[in-house]
């Protein structure tokens, strides 16, 4: 008989049955953190042999068997609303809260300004909700509640992160349980009462209490101050933030560990800001790297245990997780973590990569400053400090001032293949070439342009030139176009640039070409990666041999007789539906027309002065 697929809330009933962590879970059945991960987040389903063994798990712990496929239709159908009705949510309903919440205090802040306030808050919340699992983990090994919090009073050390009454969110919200004594705000030295006399307060005076207890969380959550005032009027009405809280005490929406995907804080921000931008009507110019882009650019570089990583460009740190995770996957039974690495320039954006880190419970090393002017991770002797892996999402066509990099104290540029002007795609592949080790490699993620900016021009480009040394010392291992519409922000494909500082030798004097423009599903409003087609595309491109349509090898031979040009579609075009060629095949075939018409001009009037002539 066929086994009915085990729901997501099978598989957390099970684990918590078991009364074992996703990642204790994991490591038992053989798997990485994230499959499990996605399993109870109803992204994927396991596959054979995990199947039999959550099988086996079950019988040993004496649950009932999903087999029993001879349990009436209605009963299976009325079990099955039930579990579902609990599941953890989705992206989309945790970006409806966001959204709600933003809504909730529109107009008291500039638009860009609302995640300021919004994901601190956030981030309280998940807090809390893993406060509260903790210690319900407690109470199974102690007996109640009770007990378990009177423990954990005295030995803060057997939690992650120990929050005080005043910052957990029954408290915030006021939403306590039946039989429950509200909490009660102690009096100050002198005798008087401490309690807030709004929202405002109490979320300025709970962060504050949150880093006393927790000195690593400073500069993380207690960026900004929920009470301030300007010319005798609060920056946000203490009614509207009260309307937040609402919003994030829905229990449709709790965030604890078994509720939402690990990297949901990153996508948190990632949202915040695409539809902050939308709404002033204009880009924030920044594309973030969607998840699954993320987790392809891990799969390609393999990282291995202890390896050094950066991301000079981090953002989140999305991609540096991303890594971690990927490294745990490939191999489970290693207890060496990569040595993570992050420099971001917005305030913002790095304390989300410090909240981000947290709650993957990750080491990584993060510094705040523009990369291109003043890179942090440097050695003793003041050179950049150089790296295994490093991969980035750099902003795409930043405009580059070449007499500011002239006299480059790194020298990142002039022996490089010169100083770029204009756009400073090749300029972020230049420092990212000074921040790899001798062995080192890069995925780095740039729009389609930079692959193919002046080639086939008649005048000098300094684009070109650059691709030109990158090939010619067999420094680029690869290009990868990925479909369209994927990132926030922008509609274009963008390529992953592979670079390789000692390529194996059966890849070596070789550039490979993948064109993954097709390999997507179609999302509202974005486009994504399915997990099976992140996997082939890595498969594929780590397997490095030529596919019709898809893959193709070139030489420096080859790259020379079409000047450098490195677009996917340029060499391998895949085939297309009725609906015509996509806008980036377009954009390439019409250049290489051109380029032949150029040509053809020339003979045509090579031939007509000589007639002239004779």
């Amino acid at each position: 008989m066929a086994k009915i697929l085990p729901s997501p809330n099978d598989i957390r009933a099970l684990r918590n049955h078991l009364g074992l962590t996703q990642e204790q879970f994991a490591e038992r059945l053989g798997v990485a953190f994230t499959t499990v991960n996605r399993w109870e987040g109803g992204d994927s389903k396991p596959q054979r042999a995990a199947l039999e063994m959550l099988e086996r798990m079950k019988q040993e712990a004496g649950m009932e068997s999903d087999a029993d496929t001879n349990a009436p239709e209605s009963t299976k159908v009325g079990r099955r609303r039930m579990k579902d009705s609990n599941a953890a949510p989705t992206t989309k309903p945790m970006e409806q809260m966001l959204w709600d919440a933003a809504c909730s205090i529109r107009g008291e802040k500039d638009a860009a300004k609302f995640k300021d306030y919004l994901l601190p808050l956030l981030f309280v919340k998940r807090l809390s909700d893993v406060f509260d699992d903790e210690i319900g983990r407690l109470a199974e090994d102690y007996g109640d509640r009770a007990t378990a919090l009177e423990i954990a009073e005295s030995d803060h050390s057997l939690l992650r992160f120990y929050l005080p009454a005043e910052a957990r969110w029954k408290v915030i919200s006021g939403r306590y349980d039946k039989d429950e004594k509200p909490f009660e705000w102690p009096l100050d030295e002198k005798g008087r009462p401490t309690s807030p006399k709004d929202i405002g307060e109490h979320l300025t005076k709970a962060v504050r209490a949150v880093v006393k207890h927790n000195p690593s969380l400073t500069g993380v959550i207690d960026i900004v101050d929920f009470a301030a005032e300007r010319n005798g009027e609060r920056d946000i009405n203490p009614a509207k933030l009260r309307l937040v809280v609402e919003t994030f005490s829905d229990p449709r929406y709790r965030l604890g560990l078994a509720d939402v995907q690990p990297d949901f804080l990153g996508r948190a921000y990632e949202y915040l800001l695409r539809k902050f931008a939308e709404g002033s009507g204009q880009s924030a110019g920044e594309f973030f790297t969607p998840t699954e882009v993320g987790f392809l650019m891990a799969h390609i570089m393999r990282p291995r245990p202890g390896e050094t990583c950066l991301d000079y460009a981090c953002g989140s740190a999305g991609l540096l997780i991303k890594l971690q995770l990927v490294a745990r996957e490939l191999d489970p039974t290693s207890r060496v973590p990569l040595k993570l690495s992050g420099q971001e320039l917005q305030a913002e954006s790095y304390a989300v990569a410090q909240m981000n880190a947290i709650i993957h419970d990750m080491e990584v090393e993060l510094a705040r400053g523009d990369t291109m002017i003043n890179p942090k991770f440097r050695e003793a002797n003041g050179k950049i400090r150089t790296h295994d892996i490093v991969v980035a999402n750099p902003m795409w066509n930043q405009p580059f001032a070449p007499d500011l990099f002239a006299n480059d104290p790194f020298d990142r540029f002039r022996t490089t293949g010169g100083i770029t002007s204009g756009k400073g795609d090749w300029a972020w592949l230049q420092h990212t070439l000074s921040c790899l080790s001798d062995h080192g490699r890069a995925a780095v993620v740039l729009d389609t342009g930079a692959v193919t900016r002046g080639s086939g021009s008649k005048n000098e480009d300094k684009e070109r030139n650059i691709r030109k040394w990158f090939v010619d010392r067999d420094l680029i291992d690869g290009v990868i176009l990925l479909p369209e519409n994927l990132f926030y922000n922008t509609t274009a494909a963008g390529v992953i640039v592979v670079l390789s500082k000692r390529k194996p030798a059966a890849r070596k004097d070789k550039i490979i070409l993948l064109n993954a423009s097709k390999r997507y599903l179609k999302g509202k409003p974005k486009n994504y990666l399915p997990e099976d087609q992140i996997r082939a595309i890595a498969a594929l491109y780590q397997r490095g041999a030529a596919v019709d349509g898809e893959l193709v090898i070139i030489g420096s031979e080859e790259a020379e007789k079409t000047d450098y040009n490195l677009s996917p579609s340029r060499w391998v075009g895949q085939s297309e539906s009725a609906s015509g060629d996509s806008l980036v095949d377009l954009i390439d075939k019409s250049r290489s027309l051109a380029e032949m018409g150029r040509q053809v001009d020339e003979k045509l009037f090579a031939m007509l002065a000589k007639v002239v002539g004779g």
